[in-house]
């Protein structure tokens, strides 16, 4: 059991395996394969991706960032050349894939649903009350699209420059270094609040 324990590729494997037998007991229990199943399953995909997300940003932030002065100037080479390359990788490609798993989630749900709260509740039919909860699972979506965007338009970009990816002088590291961090401070901002209507909603609404 250490021997795989100690092997981290073999022990995801093995833990994807066992989450699959979950999935498919849970199918089972639920008496069909159908729409609420995929819903679930997306569902599972969204909040599996969102947490690597989102713990590597917190990882970034709470952690990294925080502490990089404190290291000395010799040792630096071994996080900014090994850890933050290896870190954003896992971190833009999670982003990705959260955000895809959630629409993925919207649309099973329905059009009329997916239409609710991506327009925050305003694309509802004329004889139809205004559905406030979908306000405020739209506000969700969409702080999440932000900092996806954000992700990968700024952050990663920045990032590419700041660690020697791509070629620049050491003005532009510096700056793309800056810019890349304030970027990263602002999806954490939003963080707290995104997290709130997604958690809240599935609580009040479902």
């Amino acid at each position: 059991m250490s021997a795989l324990l100690l092997n981290f590729r073999n022990t995801m494997i093995l833990s994807f395996v066992l989450a699959l037998i979950m999935i498919f007991s849970f199918g089972s229990a639920h008496g069909a394969f159908d729409g609420i199943f995929w819903q679930a399953v997306f569902r599972w995909m969204h909040v599996v991706f969102g947490i690597l997300w989102i713990g590597l940003l917190y990882y970034f932030n709470f952690v990294q960032t925080r502490k990089m002065p404190e290291i000395p100037n010799e040792l630096k080479p071994a996080i900014s050349k090994y850890i933050t390359p290896e870190a954003l990788f896992w971190f833009r490609w999670s982003a990705l894939f959260t955000v895809l798993a959630g629409i993925g989630i919207a649309a099973l749900r329905g059009r009329e649903y997916a239409e609710g709260v991506f327009s925050f509740g305003f694309a509802h039919p004329a004889d139809a009350p205004f559905n406030r909860s979908y306000t405020l699972m739209g506000i969700g979506i969409w702080l999440a699209i932000i900092m996806f965007l954000n992700v990968w338009g700024v952050i990663w970009q920045n990032q590419k420059i700041a660690l020697g990816i791509k070629e620049a002088d050491a003005d532009a590291k510096a700056r793309a270094a800056r810019i890349a961090t304030l970027a990263s401070r602002i999806n954490t901002l939003l963080s707290l609040p995104m997290l709130t209507s997604m958690a809240m909603y599935q609580t009040f609404f479902g």
